[in-house]
Formats: structure tokens, sequence, C-alpha cells
């Protein structure tokens, strides 16, 4: 789960800037809606769950239930507790992977297109009805102001959902390498995925988009410097040089607009905190998000439209990765969130002061900088390691 401190730094230190931009109102003030308390109640209900889960792994494990037990549970005790990893002796080699013959340049250019492409479209539309979604009403007419969607883990529901079935069918269609390990173990990162967006969906109500995105690509600051004070890792100055800059660019950004009239410092604040901080699927999400889908249609297709890119889009950065590797798939997410806030002040109306935009300049150059940086390094590392001459067999 990815760490936001730096903005929060900022905010707590000059606690009269705003977001930038048009910041959504700031919640009711009921002690029941504030995002800590939700915090609470939502940490509960993954409790109830998840305390029950370790303590029967725990329980199989103890009992040494993968030699002596039985039953018609066993296969599913066994996949989810001790996994189907073969033993040495069974193991297979995997045959060398082998290159299709249409591996020529212009081929290799229009899958870049085409995942580039793919990218950019799912992830951008995901933006977009992210904001519409979480900060407009919905049902507005002449004499009534509409009301808003507020449940953000109905949203994470329809994603996962959504994404459970693309998953399933790319199973179902693709062949699918042997998976060994017990699947407890993928829950770690299922359950960072959904705290991660649950928060993301929940800061909006409180800063603008503009403002999450940036707090997003400003992730590598507090990576730093975790990196520094606990692991003791030391660093190039290449990327003290790339997180100075960040730095700058983001305190550019925030600085250089004022407070918001319909928000409070408070609220912003804690939007950038919910950035930072986990939380967990609400309570009773369930039934209030189905009937405000059945109030608002429009709702409904956003929704639908919203979880359906967002699945495709993991589709598309497997895709990427396995075929250009990661550097290139992070250049094109970093020129995606770029295109997201420009997107984002064309049709919301977010204001961008000259600073403020030379900010957002200065981030995304110095992120594209740690790429270049990164390669570079990789490319010496791989020109050091010595070729030993080919022997001749006589």
């Amino acid at each position: 789960m990815d760490a936001r401190w730096w903005a929060v730094v900022v905010l707590a230190a000059f606690p009269s800037l705003g977001a930038g931009g048009e910041t959504p109102e700031a919640p009711p003030e009921s002690w029941t809606q504030l995002w800590f308390f939700r915090f609470l109640v939502n940490a509960a209900g993954y409790a109830s769950f998840m305390v029950p889960g370790y303590l029967l792994v725990q329980y199989f494990r103890r009992k040494n239930y993968l030699e002596t037990g039985r039953g018609l549970c066993f296969p599913l005790v066994k996949a989810c507790v001790f996994g189907n990893e073969p033993k040495a002796s069974d193991e297979v080699p995997l045959a060398p992977r082998t290159e299709a013959a249409e591996t020529t340049p212009m081929w290799q250019a229009l899958k870049l297109l085409f995942c580039a492409t793919g990218l950019q479209v799912s992830y951008l539309t995901w933006g977009v009805l992210q904001e519409r979604v979480m900060t407009r009403s919905y049902g507005a007419t002449a004499t009534s102001p509409g009301e808003r969607f507020t449940d953000s883990q109905f949203l994470v529901l329809m994603n996962r959902v959504l994404a459970l079935i693309v998953a399933g069918l790319s199973c179902v269609l693709c062949k699918q390498p042997r998976h060994g390990a017990p699947m407890y173990r993928y829950s770690f990162a299922s359950l960072s995925n959904v705290l991660s967006s649950w928060c993301q969906y929940e800061a909006l109500k409180f800063v603008s988009f503009p403002t999450q995105v940036l707090a997003k690509a400003s992730k590598v600051i507090p990576v730093m410097l975790m990196g520094k004070l606990v692991s003791r890792r030391s660093y190039e100055h290449w990327e003290y040089l790339t997180a100075t800059l960040i730095s700058i660019g983001v305190s550019m950004f925030l600085l250089s607009s004022g407070p918001e009239p319909r928000s409070s410092p408070a609220t912003t604040l804690s939007g950038l905190i919910l950035l930072a901080v986990g939380s967990l699927l609400e309570q009773g999400a369930l039934l209030e998000g189905t009937r405000f889908m059945g109030r608002h249609s429009e709702f409904a297709a956003h929704a639908l439209l919203l979880s359906i890119c967002s699945a495709c889009g993991q589709l598309f950065i497997f895709y990427t990765i396995g075929q250009f590797g990661a550097a290139v798939f992070t250049i094109i997410m970093t020129l995606r969130q770029a295109f997201a806030i420009l997107l984002s002040c064309l049709l919301y109306g977010h204001t961008v002061t000259v600073v403020g935009g030379l900010g957002v300049a200065v981030v995304f150059a110095a992120l594209l900088l740690r790429v270049y940086a990164r390669g570079r390094l990789k490319q010496r590392g791989k020109k050091a390691v010595p070729v030993e001459s080919p022997v001749q067999k006589v």
C-alpha cells in the first residue's frame, strides 16, 4: 500500500492552503460521517473474518493437516493453507519462450501503440468517471439540487466483481502458469489493493482530483524516507536529486493556490491522510448502493463503465510489462497521470496557476528522469557482467 506523507506534511505546516482548483464540499459534520469513524467500523468488519481465517491457518498447520487430512475439504484446505508447490524431483524445467515470427520493428511498434492506447483510454476514462461519480450530483433539476453518491466501498465492490469476471475469462481462454503458493498469501496483496482503492475514492470527498493524482505521483518520497530510516538503505545521488525536484514541484502546486471557500484546511488534510492511511470495507453499503443505482440510471452506467475500465486496465498492465518491461510501462503511466490532471482541469474546471502548472511539470519531469536513470544503471550492470567465451568441445 502506497504512502503519501509529503503532501500531508506540507499542508500540516501551512494549514491555510487549499488543494487547488474546485474542491468538493466538506461532508456533514456528524461524527458518524467522519472518515476515521468509518475506518474503525471497516476495521472491525475485516477483523471479523481475517482473525478467524488466521486462526484456521495456524490450526491446520499445527495439526499437520497436509499429512493427516482426508475428505471432501482436503483439496480446498491444501490449496488455501499449504499450496501445491511441487517437490524438487517433480519439477519440470520450463521450455524457453519462443518468439513469434512477427517480431519485426513494425510489429513491435504496433504492439507498443496498442498497449499505450489501451492503458491511456482505460485509465483516463476511469479517472474522469471516478471524479464524476464522487464529486458531482445525480438527479439535479431546476427545483432540486440532486444527491451525491457517498459509498466508496460500493464502487470498490463493483470494481472487484468486474475484475473477478475478467480474470476468470482470462484464465479460461489463456493458458496460465502453475500457482504453487498457498492461496492465503494472495490475500495480502488483495487487501492492499482494496484498501488503496477505497482510500482513493474517499479522498475525492476532500481534495481535488489533480491533488490526488499529484500525491500518488510523489509516493517515492515517503518510500525513500522509510527505506532510509527503517531499512538503513543507501540511495544514489540522482535519487536524492529527483526526490528533491518532486518535493519542490509538489510544494509549488500546493503553495500556488489559496484556500477554497467551500472547503476547510481540516477536510483537505483529511483527504490527503486518506491517501496515506488504509481503510476497510464499510458495513451495509451494498443495499444503499443498489438503491442509489436504482434511483439514478446514469450512475449505474457510470459505475459499470468505471469498473470495466479498471478491469481491462489491469489486463493492459500485465500485457505491457510482459512485452516491454517495467520501464516502458512506468513511462506510459507517468504520462497518463499528467494527461489525467489536464483532462480533469478541462472537464471539471479546476484552476491551476502558472506556478502550479510549473510545479506539476517539475514533478513529472523528475519521475521521467528517475526512469531514465534506472534504465542507464541497469544497462551498466549488464555491461559490467563478464561474458565467458564459448568453449569449443573437441
